[in-house]
This record gives C-alpha cells, sequence and structure tokens, in this order.
C-alpha cells in the first residue's frame, strides 16, 4: 500500500493553493509600494540633480581630477534641458528687448528730425519774405535819376514825349524846347546827356538812357556818335533840352545791316543836356 501511494503524484491541496495566491499578492502590492516610494524619491531629487550636473560639468572642464566623470542620470540630463530652454528662452526675450528699445529710438529721431525740419523751414519763410520784400522795396537813399545839378530845370527829371515828323527831312534841325543858363557846350567838351531815340517817319523809339537807367557821356565832336549829334550839339547851353531831326546822311544812312540793330532813314532824337567838362 506505501509503494503506490508513493509512486502517485502529490497534488496540492486547495488549502495550499489559497496560501500561494496570498503571498503572491502580498509580494505584489509590495512591489507596487516600492516603486512608487522610487517614483516620490525621484522627484524630490529633481533639484538636487541640477546640482549635481553643474558639479559634473565643473570637474569636467576644470581638469582637476585624472578620472573620467560618471555618466549623467536621466533625472540630471532633464535638468539640464529644462536650465538651457530657460537661458534660450531669456537670451531671445533680452535680444526682443534691445531691439524694441532701439526701434523706439530710431522712431524717436525721425520724429524729431522732421520737427526740427519744419521748425526751421518756417523760421526761414519770413526772412525769404522780408529779404524779397527789402529788395523790391526802393531804397530811400538811392539816388533819384537823373540827378540834377542846382540850376537845371525840374523838367529834366522826366523823360519827354517824342512823337513823329513830318514832311521830308532833307537837312539838320535844331529846336530848343527848354532852355538851359549854362555854359555852351563847345567841340572838344566832354559831355554828359539823357537821350531818347526815334525814326522821323513814324516816331518809334528805339533807344533810349532813360530805359537803361543810365546817362552817356561822349567827346563831342571826336566822332564817337553820329554826325547829327556832333553837328547838332555845338554851342547848346547846359540844362538845355533840345529836339534833333537828323536826315539820313548824317545819321546810319538809307541802307543799313539789320543784323547792326541801327534804324535806317531820318531820325529824330530828343536830347538833355546835363553837363560838361
Amino acid at each position: 500500500m506505501s509503494n503506490r501511494v508513493q509512486g502517485k503524484r502529490q497534488v496540492p491541496s486547495a488549502a495550499a493553493k489559497a496560501t500561494a495566491k496570498a503571498e503572491a499578492a502580498a509580494e505584489a502590492e509590495a512591489a507596487e509600494s516600492a516603486a512608487d516610494e522610487a517614483d516620490d524619491e525621484s522627484a524630490d531629487d529633481t533639484e538636487d540633480a541640477e546640482t549635481a550636473t553643474e558639479k559634473t560639468v565643473a570637474k569636467k572642464t576644470s581638469g582637476k581630477t585624472a578620472s573620467e566623470p560618471k555618466e549623467l542620470t536621466r533625472p540630471e540630463q532633464r535638468a539640464l534641458a529644462r536650465k538651457a530652454a530657460a537661458k534660450k528662452v531669456r537670451s531671445q526675450r533680452r535680444k526682443d528687448l534691445a531691439l524694441g528699445w532701439t526701434s523706439g529710438i530710431v522712431l524717436l529721431g525721425v520724429v524729431a528730425g522732421i520737427f526740427v525740419a519744419c521748425t526751421h523751414n518756417s523760421a526761414k519763410k519770413p526772412a525769404v519774405a522780408a529779404t524779397t520784400a527789402a529788395s523790391t522795396a526802393p531804397s530811400a537813399s538811392a539816388a533819384p535819376f537823373p540827378s540834377l545839378a542846382p540850376g537845371i530845370d525840374k523838367a529834366l527829371a522826366a523823360p519827354p514825349t517824342i512823337t513823329a515828323g513830318t514832311g521830308t527831312l532833307s537837312a539838320l534841325k535844331v529846336t530848343t524846347l527848354v532852355q538851359g543858363n549854362g555854359v555852351a557846350i563847345a567841340a572838344g567838351a566832354t559831355i554828359t546827356v539823357n537821350y531818347v531815340g526815334a525814326t522821323y517817319k513814324d516816331g518809334k523809339v528805339f533807344d533810349a538812357s532813360w530805359q537803361h537807367g543810365q546817362t552817356f557821356s561822349f567827346v563831342l565832336g571826336a566822332g564817337n556818335v553820329i554826325p547829327g549829334w556832333d553837328q547838332g550839339l555845338v554851342g547848346v547851353k547846359v540844362g538845355s533840352r533840345v529836339q534833333l531831326d537828323i536826315p539820313a546822311n548824317l545819321a546810319y544812312g538809307e541802307n543799313v545791316d539789320p543784323s547792326s540793330g541801327a534804324p535806317a532813314g531820318a531820325l529824330r532824337f530828343i536830347v538833355d543836356v546835363l553837363g560838361t567838362r
């Protein structure tokens, strides 16, 4: 009987199975609790990992130890990555802030430049207007034209009115319009005159010292003017206004080159003798 029992496989009883299950469950719960405690310790040691990372890097760069530093753990690597990312963000913020300040300064400079330019231009305009007004206004100190010597008739201060002649002019004719009381001028004397010249036929003015605002001086009888002047003004007194009707042969002639600007034919001049020396 005992031999048969010994030859059979032993089967665990139900109580033994229950005990085994209970022990397995206890072991699993203990393992889970240990894992939770490990995670808590890992979270608590995150800050310590940053310090450990910095110390490890310092050891690698200082060269004070000959042994190679140990490889960084995962918490240390994550801490180093977070620190690098934060540093990058701070650097970008500083760049953005500097760019904002630079843009603001440039904009402020542009606005200030526009303001200064507008102020400068507005300040200059009245000065320009004043200069223009001063240049167009007659000068109180400017000498009148013409400047008449004492004793000369005031009629010579205004330009004369000249008209066309009548008939055919064949000889020099001198007509006194205003009689002066100065000395009679002679050939060889330098005289100063005002004059108006026109064509005899139609009275069209072709030249006048009044238009230039300047008197004309020349030596009488020296051939510096047309013959009608050299002959017609001899003996005229200073202060006189005379009309000279001059035939073509004592003027510029009948046939004149148009490019010369001189008129052809008979001419009429009104001449004011202002002085001699």
